[in-house]
Parts: C-alpha cells; structure tokens; sequence
C-alpha cells in the first residue's frame, strides 16, 4: 500500500515540474497591451517596441553563444534609433535593458508577433537618415 501511495504522489506532481524555456512564456504576451497600441502612446514607446521585435526576429537557437547573437543584433538595431542612448542586454535573461534621452529607463524581452520593428506605428526615422 505505501508503495502504491509513493507511485501516485509521483505521478502526481511530474505535471508541476516546469520547463526552463523563458522565452516561450516572454516572447507571447498574452494579457498585456498589444505592441501596437502600447506603441501609440509616443515615441519612445514606439521604438520600444520596434526593438522588441528585432529581438523576437534575430533569433536563431537556443545555445548561450545563439543568445548572445540574437542580442547584439538587437543592440545594433536600437542603436539605430535616435532616442536610445545606452542599452545592456541580459541574454540568458532574455532582456535589454534601454536608456533614452529624456532619461526614461525600461527593459524589454522578445515580442513574437511576427512583425518587424519597421512595421511598428510612429517610429521615427533612423538616427543617421536625411531629414
């Protein structure tokens, strides 16, 4: 009878052991303001956004060297824009923490939408573009 009692106890909990794969439960926001409407709230939001998703798009794998590379792609990409003026990223954490000019601090993880950053409303142009 305890052996049978164990079995069950066993049995029971596998299903609670969570997996270690942040990505997929940061990357899908289901429940917060979609990305195109958070990106109408200004300008900053908006490349906010942009960023987050040339983070989602970047990746490749899940090897620590993948992440890190799915990273400096998107710090080249945010780096790019006018307002951001210092960014850190935290790969296995899957976050980038961004600095802008007016001193706004906020982090973002991967927004797998399947748009790009370019498709993200009232992003300003490129630091470097004509004006």
């Amino acid at each position: 009878m305890r052996g049978f009692l164990s079995v069950i106890l066993i049995v029971a909990a596998l299903p609670s052991c969570r997996s270690y794969d942040l990505e997929s439960r940061l990357a899908h926001q289901k429940g917060v303001v979609p990305p195109d409407k958070f990106a109408r709230y200004g300008r900053e939001q908006a490349e906010e956004m942009a960023i987050g998703r040339e983070y989602a798009h970047a990746r490749t794998g899940s090897s620590p060297a993948d992440l890190e590379k799915q990273a400096e792609t998107a710090i080249s990409y945010a780096r790019s824009l006018p307002d951001v003026t210092d960014i850190q990223a935290d790969p296995l954490g899957h976050r980038l923490t961004i600095h802008f000019r007016s001193g706004w601090l906020t982090m973002v993880n991967p927004i797998d939408d399947g748009k790009r950053g370019a498709d993200t409303p009232g992003l300003p142009a490129p630091a470097g573009a004509a004006r």
